[in-house]
């Protein structure tokens, strides 16, 4: 009883947050448990912004904002790497924004307040984000401030959700604006540059001295008299420390089995391009006919010279020698087999300049013509023009004609300049892209997983198995969470998710990238966030403090060389080398941007006439003579503050770079 009573009592807490717990499993639904679970755990952050944790959840439901934000601008949705990459960017800094940036700026005083939003969305002081907005450009593309009020009274109205999204973006953008604005007029204009500090400025710029120097390389001889302490290396690490900071990252060792077309793939694929190869010669419906044979559709384009180098120089060079209802012989290239059809050429211009307006009648009226004719042209090419305008490329010019768009509906379109007429082709090419069977990619995974076997999940075994296989094994130090590209596979976000969960030592089992590559991965080692341990950069800091010992043994070499010498031949001559003379030299940034930095400073305070005692960097020893120096006055009060003006653009800019320093830990990377 009594060893059951101090059980009671030491572990009695524990005891019951474990009953609690199991009763909560009995009440809570097992899903729910498990979300709340995946909400707090850190490895489900995508950052953290000032002290604030920004889980996935937050993150994507802000990026699926900005990609509908995207699609409203833009009309199109998001769909390479890159246009999303740059939508998950905008969204992630609009969190910095508001977490961060509009945060710093409230502490230091600096508000937007009510009436200064309605100034600048509605009022006499408009921000440029809506001034300059073409959703509220006249036909001349100059604001107009009834069709801002239209949109804003059209929004409550708007079912869809969209107009109300849009002017969210836009009110919060102006107000982010704002902040910037203030915030980066309070730091740039407490920078404040002085009369005193502008003429030294313009004096420094104005002042050139004409100077004649040896220079005396250091080499980098093995010198047994010179040694580096551990305790030397210690000082300068723990002197320099901000320089070794590093973020997390891994050294992988792995074997890629990118999976690539057979000589048998090859040949089935040429079989496939000739069993339709006569019906596509003589098919009067290419359309359907391409979009049942091809991988390639067909389209309307009609290309000029060199356009289909993009497809494949081949089939540019049989299109560009060729007449109308020409038909080439299939065409074999690495990636795919080629047929090609030309089916009319023709000369038109490759740009033109139109006027559009929205029709309002069925007939052209005098009316719409002059409306027309106080729009601004718009150039016009074919892959970018407005839907239904393709006819125009054919049109006369200065003739007014009603077209039908399927965006747009009925608009009046004038052409009133077209570029020189150029021969251009349309064509149908029947394509049949050489891609690996079945076969194939078994014979590829087969391997990988035989790799992956043997392994076992140990490196050990890992490194042995690839050996007996014979297989390549590459390596990849210092592998960053960004990473994207290994081996020259694009998108291998899983390889580096995998090395970033695992311990040390671990082996992956097959990890596929793209359909086209197969991983088997070993994680070597682990380097955590933070800074790198001294042990790790010893012999790169023991080869900077002796290339500096080796530098002043140098320098005392030569000053004895030198003791006693008055000009700068004998000084040459003592120590085998040549007379270099500079005219101009300038400490100041308009000057000396080619000389070595110890040697411009050094020189910038000499007594003139005076030959100097030896100076020196890591790498090469310097003995100087200042001849004269001369004052201009090419560098005036203009060029002064056109630096500070350059000056204070650079600050603007690190602003929130700055800010973000130890605030911000972007993890995207393991997401996307």
């Amino acid at each position: 009883m009594a060893v059951l009573e101090k059980i009671r009592v030491k572990f009695g807490v524990a005891i019951s947050v474990i009953i609690a717990l199991a009763l909560l499993s009995f009440i809570i639904d097992p899903s729910t448990l498990s979300s709340v679970m995946y909400s707090m755990s850190t490895k489900n952050d995508v950052g953290k912004i000032a002290g604030k944790r920004v889980g996935y959840v937050e993150y994507q439901e802000n990026v699926e904002k900005f990609t509908k934000l995207n699609e409203i601008i833009t009309g199109s949705t998001p769909s390479t790497d890159e246009q999303q990459r740059s939508v998950r960017d905008a969204a992630w800094q609009s969190m910095v924004d508001e977490f961060l940036f509009i945060k710093n700026c409230k502490a230091a005083g600096l508000y937007v307040g009510k009436d200064e939003k309605v100034e600048l969305t509605t009022g006499t002081d408009l921000s440029p984000i809506l001034a300059q907005n073409p959703s509220f450009a006249d036909e001349k593309g100059a604001f107009d401030v009834e069709r801002l009020v239209e949109f804003v009274q059209q929004v409550p109205s708007d079912e869809s959700g969209r107009m109300k999204l849009y002017w969210d973006y836009l009110q919060k953008s102006v107000e982010t604006e704002a902040y910037y604005e203030k915030y980066l007029a309070l730091f740039t204009k407490s920078n404040i540059n002085n009369s005193l500090m502008t003429a030294r400025q313009i004096e420094e710029n104005n002042t050139t001295a004409n100077v004649e120097f040896v220079m005396v390389p250091v080499g980098y001889s093995n010198d047994s008299t010179l040694t580096v302490s551990k305790q030397e290396i210690e000082n300068y690490y723990k002197a320099h420390k901000k320089n070794y900071a590093r973020k997390a990252s891994r050294d992988i060792e792995y074997v890629v089995f990118e999976v690539k077309p057979s000589p048998k793939d090859i040949a089935a694929t040429n079989e496939k391009i000739a069993a339709c190869y006569d019906e596509f010669i003589h098919s009067d419906n290419l359309k359907s006919f391409l979009l049942r044979n091809s991988d390639r559709k067909f389209d309307t384009y009609w290309y000029g010279k060199g356009e289909l180098n993009s497809v494949d120089r081949q089939v540019a060079s049989f299109v560009d020698g060729a007449k109308a209802g020409a038909v080439s012989q299939v065409i074999a290239t690495d990636e795919a087999f080629y047929a090609v059809r030309i089916l009319a050429a023709k000369k038109m211009p490759d740009n033109i300049d139109v006027k559009l307006s929205v029709a309002s009648d069925e007939k052209v009226t005098k009316e719409m013509e002059a409306k027309l004719d106080a729009v601004e042209p718009m150039n016009m090419t074919q892959s970018r023009m407005v839907p239904g305008c393709e006819v125009l490329f054919d049109a006369p010019l200065n003739k007014v004609q009603l077209i039908d768009s399927p965006q747009y509906g009925k608009l009046l379109a004038k052409v009133v300049k077209k570029s020189e007429l150029v021969e251009k082709k349309q064509v149908a090419i029947l394509a049949k892209n050489i891609v690996p069977g079945k076969e194939t990619y078994n014979n590829y995974y087969s391997q990988a997983n035989t790799l992956a076997a043997r392994s076992a999940g140990k490196y050990k075994n890992f490194k042995a198995a690839a050996d007996s296989l014979h297989l390549y094994v590459q390596s990849y130090d210092k592998l960053q969470e960004s990473t994207r590209n290994l081996s020259g596979v694009d998108g291998a976000v899983e390889v580096i998710r995998w090395a970033f969960d695992q311990k040390k030592g671990a082996v992956s089992n097959i990890i596929t990238v793209g359909n086209n590559a197969f991983f088997v991965v070993a994680l070597k080692d682990i380097h955590k966030e933070g800074f790198t341990p001294v042990d790790e950069v010893s012999s790169m800091i023991r080869m900077t403090l002796y290339q500096e010992k080796l530098a002043e043994k140098k320098a005392d070499e030569v000053a004895q060389k030198i003791a006693g010498l008055d000009n700068m031949a004998a000084v040459a001559e003592a120590l085998g080398t040549e007379v270099t003379t500079k005219e101009g030299v300038a400490f100041a940034a308009a000057g000396g941007m080619s000389m070595d930095p110890v040697l411009l400073g050094a020189v910038a305070s000499a007594e003139v006439g005076k030959i100097s005692a030896p100076v020196h960097s890591s790498y090469s020893v310097y003995v100087y003579n200042v001849l004269s120096r001369e004052v201009g006055s090419f560098y005036n009060e203009d060029d002064a503050k056109a630096m500070e003006t350059q000056k204070s653009q650079y600050y603007s800019q690190m602003v929130v770079p700055v800010m973000s320093e130890d605030k911000v830990t972007d993890n995207r990377a393991r997401f996307f």
